[in-house]
């Protein structure tokens, strides 16, 4: 499958099931765990789910190098394409992920004996039942789960970015630097 095509169904399919509360930090490295949930290419009616964290360095204003370093979402291994390949290919559809560094782990891969629907249900009772608001649940298509990643990193840096402009520019106004 072409990366338009992955790109089109992870678009189509990424669900946010869950978010987390807390937003990207603009002056710390910020990690965010979560679960992605998938139905099973191998075992009809059963879910794949994926758990894993990104860390976001702590993001610059100005870099280098004017776009993300991805690591760890096995592009190269899975997709057979560079991860330079992939960030040209976000940017040329507008997508530009923060300047920063990108490093995704995957922890476990498992599988949930059951349908997409119902797993969604229990993993969100279980970040429910221990009050868990950093992780964020959820689902999408197998082939495409980096992007579904990817995505959900650039909507809650998007979720950020109002709050984080106005602190730097409440910090230069204390600093004098803005009448």
């Amino acid at each position: 499958m072409d990366l338009q095509e992955l790109w089109n169904k992870a678009l189509k399919n990424t669900e946010i099931v869950r978010p987390r509360v807390q937003p990207v930090s603009s002056t710390a490295d910020t990690r965010l765990p979560y679960i992605f949930l998938a139905p099973s290419e191998v075992n009809s009616g059963d879910t794949v789910v994926r758990q894993g964290e990104v860390v976001l360095t702590k993001p610059s204003l100005i870099l280098p190098q004017m776009f993300a370093h991805l690591e760890g979402f096995d592009l190269e291994k899975d997709l057979q394409y560079s991860p330079d390949t992939v960030i040209n290919f976000m940017l040329v559809r507008g997508v530009q992920l923060p300047n920063l560094k990108v490093a995704n782990s995957t922890v476990k891969v498992d599988v949930h004996e059951g349908r997409l629907e119902r797993a969604r249900s229990v993993y969100a009772e279980r970040l429910n039942r221990v009050e868990d608001t950093a992780t964020t649940l959820l689902a999408g298509t197998p082939e495409a789960w980096q992007f579904s990643i990817l995505i959900f990193i650039a909507l809650q840096a998007q979720r950020s970015a109002d709050r984080d402009i106005k602190a730097i520019l409440d910090e230069w106004k204390r600093r004098g630097l803005l009448s």
